[in-house]
């Protein structure tokens, strides 16, 4: 049986998919430094036999500071760009000539599809990473479930001003849109774990969503193809289809998207290799 294995080194999660009989597996291990002893030993934890391995490829982090083989088995670099398009176009079987693809990891990073090449529109530092931060230094947790907990409990709207609630109206938004995240907090001082977090998802789901979507515009599609983890956090997810309806454009979502980029790898390998 000959395998095909991809590391994606994140800042926070090294995601690994394993290509069997054209059958993946998913595995995912806290990151650390990216090294040709760390890829062995999540290969030996993982209990796979080397001499089987016909290509391994790597993206993100340092990878590409890495030898070009390990054992003989040739190591494919592939740029973070080509991961995360190749990733949703498998994903999401995607057979438009144009779309785009938004990449929620720690950060934030918008890709096109544009003339048969994928090429990086921006990104933003704004991401998992933040919502994990600033839930250490407000509510004591940078778990991501824990925080799914608290926010699915709590009330965005006891910290943030909304719309209707500031001005009469500006254009044709919703007054239940939010105005100003968190502003009710500077003259609160009983302030609610679980609204904390709710506030902080919802926050983060719409920056997220108002670059995907100010992206999508200029791309000048109405689609928008997500990948990475935060976005699948349901609290995250609605403040990013909010920010996407104002502009309507509509957001898809799929399971294992989470390992988008290391899908992506895979992909790359057996289209190019």
């Amino acid at each position: 049986m000959l395998i095909k294995i991809a590391f994606d080194f994140g800042i926070t999660n090294t995601d690994i998919v394993i290509e069997k009989n054209n059958q993946m597996e998913f595995h995912s291990f806290p990151s650390e430094k990216v090294e040709t002893s760390f890829i062995l030993k999540i290969l030996n934890d993982l209990k796979v036999d080397i001499n089987q391995v016909t290509k391994i490829a790597v993206t993100g982090g340092k990878s590409s500071d890495l030898e070009n083989s390990i054992d003989s088995i040739p190591l494919v670099k592939i740029n973070e760009v080509q991961a995360i398009g190749y990733g949703a176009r498998e994903l999401y079987e995607i057979k438009d000539c144009k779309f785009m693809v938004v990449s929620t990891g720690t950060g934030t990073a918008c890709v096109g599809y544009i003339n048969k090449e994928f090429t990086h529109l921006g990104g933003i530092s704004i991401g998992g990473g933040t919502l994990q931060g600033l839930s250490k230094l407000t509510i004591d947790t940078n778990k991501p479930n824990e925080i799914e907990e608290l926010a699915t409990i709590g009330d965005k709207n006891n910290l943030d001003s909304l719309i209707g609630e500031v001005v009469n109206n500006i254009g044709a938004l919703d007054p239940e849109i939010t105005a100003s995240n968190f502003s009710k907090a500077r003259n609160s001082s009983n302030l609610s774990y679980n609204d904390i977090a709710s506030s902080l998802s919802n926050m983060v789901g719409e920056v997220i969503g108002t670059v995907a979507y100010l992206n999508a515009l200029l791309l000048g599609v109405d689609n928008i193809y997500f990948i990475g983890r935060v976005s699948t956090l349901n609290t995250v997810k609605n403040g990013i289809e909010k920010r996407l309806n104002l502009a309507g454009v509509k957001g898809n979502y799929m399971e294992n998207q989470d390992f988008g980029n290391a899908i992506g790898a895979i992909a790359y390998l057996n289209a190019n290799t």
